[in-house]
């Protein structure tokens, strides 16, 4: 902290949305101090501008910060703290303050009413403009010298004084990227994946692409990992709420295992044969003199009804009254303990998503600040903290950049 009388400067690495969340929480609570964005890109606000289909997933409308905690695969009990300072809901009020009404959707996710990131970033650089707030591009910082009254940050040309740094540089999907961290001290949890869909080379259920199921289950076999959800087929696999959540949730456990590994997929999320053969039994007084293909008792997807009885190996021109017991335990056993083979993953280059990063145990989780580096705080995704897709990722970084900016 600077102890003279001359202006507080504070440095912000990372021009994403932590950097920007930090540098507005840096003027509101130091209105005189100097704040410098330095963004080695040539744009800022990447990941906004993509996020939720280029419509911006803002937050959750998840309005208990002991609730809101949970969504969170790494860092749950620290979050919990930070989000008893700023959480979902002071994330709605600070857009509405600034003209951003924000929008809750059935599955919880927030958007702005417009439906477009273009809104999230136009409201940014306004106010970063507002405050005085110096946005640099294509700003690298090769070195960052602790000194007893600063940082000394080396760019490409020359060395700029600062009395505090914020990093917000995001994640890495390799642990190098976080050499420079490591250099000043800092333990580094190695990076993985955290949100992918998963590949599944020649299957057949690849030529349902682009078909979503609403309410299946999604198990990772061999663990307790399990995730209930939609589920989109791909054209290499699957994706979907379910799976994207359940590759957060496992991100360390199915990085050792490669990305090989076997998952079992309850289709009709109904908890098992009886009670799928009850159903079935009171659809029947309906639909028993129908032909099974054109009689879907569970509601499926028709392509996906189509489908499940090929693979239980049964003509859908047959009667309902017709099948065999046999062929009906068939059915219900696939429908709802149906295995695929997963051999890979993949990623979104844009969004991509990281457990992993600079150790929670090295940081001040109460202010952000490095135990390590006296003056440097952290924000976003640069910290082992990462949340499930729907919004939670963007909170933290909401949340951790408004704590971090209080330079406590």
């Amino acid at each position: 902290m600077n102890t003279m009388n001359t202006k507080l400067r504070v440095a912000i690495i990372g021009g994403g949305a932590a950097g920007f969340f930090a540098a507005f929480s840096v003027k509101e609570n130091h209105r005189d101090a100097e704040v410098v964005i330095l963004e080695k890109t040539g744009k800022t606000l990447a990941k906004v501008k993509v996020s939720g289909g280029g419509r911006c997933n803002v937050t959750n409308a998840c309005f208990s910060a002991s609730k809101l905690s949970k969504f969170y695969p790494r860092g749950e009990k620290p979050m919990k703290k930070l989000f008893s300072v700023f959480q979902a809901v002071d994330t709605v009020e600070w857009f509405k303050k600034r003209g951003v009404e924000l929008k809750a959707e059935g599955d919880n996710r927030m958007f702005p009413v417009t439906d477009s990131s273009r809104t999230i970033i136009d409201c940014f650089h306004k106010e970063a403009e507002k405050l005085g707030i110096k946005v640099l591009l294509q700003k690298t910082v090769n070195k960052i010298v602790p000194r007893a009254d600063g940082f000394s940050l080396h760019l490409e040309k020359g060395v700029e004084f600062f009395d505090n740094v914020i990093i917000a540089t995001g994640g890495s999907p390799k642990e190098t990227g976080f050499d420079w961290l490591k250099n000043l001290g800092h333990s580094i949890v190695p990076p993985q994946p955290s949100l992918f869909t998963f590949n599944i080379p020649h299957d057949p259920i690849k030529k349902l692409m682009g078909l979503v199921v609403e309410h299946a289950t999604v198990r990772i076999q061999g663990t307790k990992l399990s995730y209930a959800g939609p589920v989109l087929i791909t054209h290499w696999g699957m994706s979907g709420p379910a799976v994207l959540k359940l590759s957060a949730w496992g991100a360390r456990v199915l990085a050792e295992k490669e990305y090989s590994f076997k998952v079992q997929i309850n289709w009709l999320s109904i908890k098992n044969e009886s009670e799928a053969n009850e159903i079935l039994d009171t659809e029947l007084e309906i639909i028993r003199r129908k032909k099974i293909i054109n009689g879907n008792p569970f509601g499926l997807p028709s392509r996906m009804w189509g489908f499940m009885l090929d693979k239980a190996g049964i003509d859908g021109d047959t009667v309902w009254h017709q099948l065999s017991k046999k062929s009906r335990n068939k059915l219900l056993n696939i429908l709802l303990n149906d295995v695929y083979e997963v051999r890979g993953k993949t990623t979104f280059k844009e969004e991509f998503v990281t457990c992993g990063g600079v150790n929670l145990s090295d940081i001040n989780m109460l202010t952000m600040e490095s135990l390590k580096c006296k003056g440097m705080y952290f924000a976003g995704e640069v910290i082992d903290v990462d949340g499930i897709t729907g919004g939670f990722n963007f909170q933290a970084a909401w949340t951790t950049g408004f704590v971090a900016g209080k330079l406590n």
